[in-house]
């Protein structure tokens, strides 16, 4: 019998929602997260109007509410290049806490899940040990690394995404053929940060206002050592070859390069405006990560930065969305849950 029962979801490692703002905008329903980190999850709660678990998913012990779908995006550091190039304990940690989405999965029994990370996790051995779990859970498997700006998002960010289905084979979105660029993004915001809604700008030092005026759409740090090689800080000149995005400028006709957690420090990446001698502001961050601008985020500076470069793309996510939503059949009625014990043991 078919129902206009919107399908539900719980976002596990749900940051500040950017994987479930996509899903709402495709038409699925958040009714419980877990997240850590105080600020994010006041992000979500904020954006969702829903109870969000706030601390690590391993002291979770009651579920109030079952779910069509599980979403979320387990951390991950230790997959990622950087983490690999400085592993630590917690990072390996940080590796095994897929284990505990999948706790939640066996005692959900959602009809599908999704798995959104770094495309390294496709060759780990962790992604071998979740293939084998969630096909013991009763669940076809399909995984796929997207490229945002197939999708109409103006960044070049690469994420895999892992699907399992219970019923009918998981599916991925086709290219939409539609591409959005720097300007298209963020051309209409003043030139001056003007304080409104995140468009928040810095006091650069004149030395920091000098070096920005050497860099042109496109270029990078290597630009400054080669005009300006007295300002040029003396670790870039004893190291002539290295990161070519590190105190890059935007151009306004291509999509941004991936947006990442301190994207207000060029000396971090590709972060200059097109043409403002300044790093791009919050907003303007927010808006090539597909954010709308009225989501409302919640901390201070740093964290909510933190919160806009950790998040999947909205618009990236709305695809996936759709395309498992034409998946699935017809939504079942979903038994309203009172508080249920989840095993705490976590799978292998």
């Amino acid at each position: 019998m078919r129902t206009n029962q919107r399908l539900s979801f719980i976002d596990l490692f749900s940051g500040a929602g950017g994987l479930a703002e996509g899903f709402r905008q495709a038409g699925f329903k958040s009714v419980f997260a877990v997240e850590h980190d105080q600020a994010a999850a006041g992000t979500y709660r904020a954006n969702f109007h829903h109870d969000v678990f706030v601390g690590p998913i391993e002291k979770l012990k009651t579920l109030p509410t079952t779910a069509d779908i599980i979403v979320g995006g387990p951390p991950c550091q230790g997959f990622s290049p950087l983490g690999k190039m400085s592993p630590t304990a917690n990072h390996l940690k940080l590796n095994k806490l897929w284990k505990h989405y999948f706790r939640i999965v066996s005692e959900v029994s959602p009809r599908a899940f999704v798995i959104e990370n770094v495309p390294e996790i496709l060759k780990s051995q962790e992604f071998i040990i979740l293939k084998r779990t969630a096909h013991k859970l009763g669940y076809k498997i399909q995984s796929k690394i997207l490229y945002a700006v197939d999708y109409g998002v103006p960044q070049g960010r690469r994420r895999a995404f892992i699907i399992g289905c219970k019923e009918g084979e998981p599916s991925f979105p086709e290219p939409t053929g539609e591409f959005r660029t720097v300007k298209d993004a963020i051309g209409d915001l003043p030139l001056i940060p003007d304080g409104e809604n995140w468009h928040i700008g810095r006091n650069p030092t004149s030395k920091s206002l000098e070096r920005y005026k050497c860099i042109p759409p496109g270029g990078n740090r290597f630009d400054l050592m080669r005009l300006r090689p007295d300002i040029a800080p003396d670790c870039w000149l004893n190291k002539p070859t290295g990161s070519t995005d590190v105190f890059g400028r935007l151009e306004w006709d291509k999509p941004s390069l991936t947006i990442r957690t301190e994207f207000f420090k060029p000396e971090k990446g590709c972060y200059l405006h097109p043409k403002a001698q300044r790093p791009i502001t919050h907003r303007e961050a927010a808006r090539l990560q597909t954010f709308p601008d009225d989501y409302i985020f919640c901390g201070s500076k740093t964290e909510v930065a933190k919160q806009i470069g950790n998040a999947v793309p909205p618009k990236l996510a709305y695809h996936v969305a759709l395309s498992l939503k034409a998946t699935l059949s017809p939504a079942r009625k979903t038994k309203a849950s009172r508080k249920r014990p989840i095993k705490q043991e976590s799978y292998a």
